[in-house]
This record gives C-alpha cells, structure tokens and sequence, in this order.
C-alpha cells in the first residue's frame, strides 16, 4: 500500500514539473525498494529533528530541501518549531554523532541526518536506539535496519538529462561541471551522469569536469573556489555550466550569472532542487536544475510513520528529474524539448541506461 502511494505522490509531483515547463524533461522516480517493516513507538507526539551535514539549512539546495521537507510534514501534523521540531547545524564533521545524541536525549523520535558523510553515525545511532525512526538522506542501506530509511536517488539520471540539455544548448562545444567532492558518490553520480548524457547526445562535446580538492567539510562550503572554477571554465570557452555541490556550487552559477552574455550565450544549470526557486541570483543563466525531489519524500516517509505507526526500512527511492525552464521556456526550442522527454521516458522505461558505473 505503502508502495503504491507513495509512487501516486511522485508521479503527480513530476506531473506538474512537466506540465509547468512545457514538456521540460523529467525523469519519475523508480519505485521504492523500502517496504514497512517494524511497529514503531506511539506516534501522538512526534518530534522530528534535522541534523544538517557541513553546512546551513538555508544553503537553498541540499539542506534547505531536506528542512523543508520536515517543516512540511511537522505543519501537517500540527508540530510547533522547537518543542515539535527542529533542526542543529553540523559545524564541524566530528560533531555529527554528538548533533544526533542531542536529539536521542530530548526524547525525539524521528531523526532526519542529511549527507552521505553522517551514514555511519546515523547507523551506530540507530542500532543503539532501536525505539526512534531514522532517515538517511544520500545514505545508501547496505545492511537493512529495521528502524533506518535511507533516502537515495538516481542523481545518474536527472545528472544525464542535465548533459543532455546542456549538449543541445552548447554552441562552442564546450561544457563544464563544478562539483562538490568526489568522496560522495552521489556528486560523482551527478557528475558522471552530467558528461554520460552530454557525450549521448554529441559524442565530441568537451566535459571539463573539476572536483572540490579539499574535504568534505570544505567541498559544500567553498562558494569563492566554485566562482573562481566556473570562470576558468568560462575562459576555456565552456558556455552551460553545471553546479553541483551545495553552497560551493551556488558559487559557480553564480558567476556564470555575471557573465558577458548570461542567458543568451552562457548558461547555467542547478542541482538537488529547482534552484530558480532558492536562488534568485542566478536567475540571469539558470535554464534548468538537475533536481532530487528531497522535499516530497521526506514528507512521504515522515507521514507514513506518523500514520501507521510503522518505520521504513531498507532503501527507498526517492524522484529525480529536469526542473522546470521558467523564464527561459520560450527560448529552447520544442525540438530539444521532445528529446528529453524521449530520454527521460527511456530512462523510466529502463530502454536507456545512463552508463553510470559501467
């Protein structure tokens, strides 16, 4: 049951994205491979708390789409900000275990950790708390817990389709991507996906694709780096320019925003949610997002808990795809429009395969 609705709410989500960009592609969300498993605490009185990785909770993108998630969910269910949830920002990688155990001592039962670097910490936390719900957001279940979800995606996919509009849009040739670091696999995924469907489309294109050196704590909070790299980019002739990696990739858009020709000749293309939405300043190139729908999913596994009385456990998937065009609709031509949404629905079918980990 759980299955089935949760596969209604994302096609209707991705539903609208599509009918609000007029045929912009979008690729739906496999379906969920957790199912429910063990009975949970009484949930009368849920507390949700959020522990954000490196990082703000307004980073208008990965974050902030994981709050806003909880903050939807909490409002639904009648929750007051602080006593009824609440978010903590990790400062420093080695505080995430603490960040958690703060939540566990306030009494509060659900527990979103949101960052591939907090898997292990959530896992110990949940092993050890078997009574409190937790969610993993970009944490991959090797091992399924009876009282852990962790929340992934096909960043592959919405990365591709990303390439591929980008491929379509290039006039030099020439396309670039500033990425967060490649010690989270699903940066490489966005990543890799991103140069996977660009080279679908044009087998010649040029991918200048360039990795945050530092560590994860530096990776997602480096906007200086970001801007620096995609203007390297810009001066090697790159005009689309992908920027995925948290606030260090809203460096990069950014800068392609204040570039000569922003908009007509250089564009820019957001990551993890529909950053037109979240980051006014790069409205000048921003054509598209490559978008997990982070938010809608939270949401689905938070009521589904608060419901029924029961925890998910294993892995489920959440949807990814193209964000709307917004004001750029009218300038991309309904040809490439047709070719995306032919790749996504290939990519849905699983007639098309992105390549990713081949």
């Amino acid at each position: 049951m759980q299955t089935k609705q949760h596969s209604i709410l994302l096609s209707l989500a991705l539903l609208a994205a599509l009918i609000l960009s007029a045929c912009t592609a979008a690729a739906p969300a496999a379906a969920p491979t957790a199912v429910p498993q063990a009975t949970a605490a009484p949930t009368s009185s849920v507390k949700i708390g959020l522990v954000t990785d490196v990082g703000r909770v307004n980073d208008r993108s990965f974050n902030q789409s994981a709050w806003e998630g909880v903050v939807q969910a909490a409002t639904a269910l009648g929750l007051q900000e602080g006593d009824g949830y609440k978010y903590i920002e990790t400062q420093d990688s080695k505080d995430y275990a603490d960040n958690i155990q703060q939540f566990i001592d306030a009494d509060f039962n659900v527990i979103v950790t949101v960052g591939f670097a907090l898997g292990e910490a959530t896992i110990a936390a949940a092993k050890a708390n078997p009574e409190i719900y937790f969610i993993g957001v970009d944490q991959f279940q090797g091992e399924t817990l009876p009282n852990l979800t962790g929340l992934v995606f096909y960043e592959d996919r919405s990365g591709f389709l990303a390439g591929a509009l980008a491929a379509q849009l290039s006039k030099t040739g020439t396309i670039a991507s500033v990425l967060g670091t490649d010690l989270v696999p699903p940066v490489v995924a966005f990543g890799q996906g991103f140069e996977l469907g660009a080279k679908y489309i044009n087998p010649n294109i040029q991918v200048i694709s360039t990795y945050h050196p530092g560590e994860i704590s530096q990776a997602f909070t480096d906007p200086e780096w970001g801007a620096a790299t995609a203007k390297q980019a810009l001066d090697q002739g790159a005009d689309v320019i992908f920027g995925a990696g948290g606030i260090t990739g809203n460096g990069a858009l950014q800068e392609v925003a204040t570039a000569p020709g922003a908009g007509t000749d250089v564009f820019c293309i957001g990551v993890d949610t529909d950053q037109w939405e979240t980051l006014p300043a790069a409205h000048p190139c921003l054509v598209s997002s490559a978008m997990k729908l982070i938010t809608p999913a939270v949401v689905e596994l938070i009521n589904t808990y608060s419901a029924d009385s029961k925890m998910t456990a294993g892995n489920y998937f959440g949807g990814a795809g193209l964000a709307p065009f917004h004001d750029f609709d009218a300038k991309i031509p309904q040809e490439v429009k047709d070719k995306l949404k032919e790749i996504a629905t290939a990519l849905e079918s699983g007639s098309l395969a992105t390549g990713y980990g081949q």
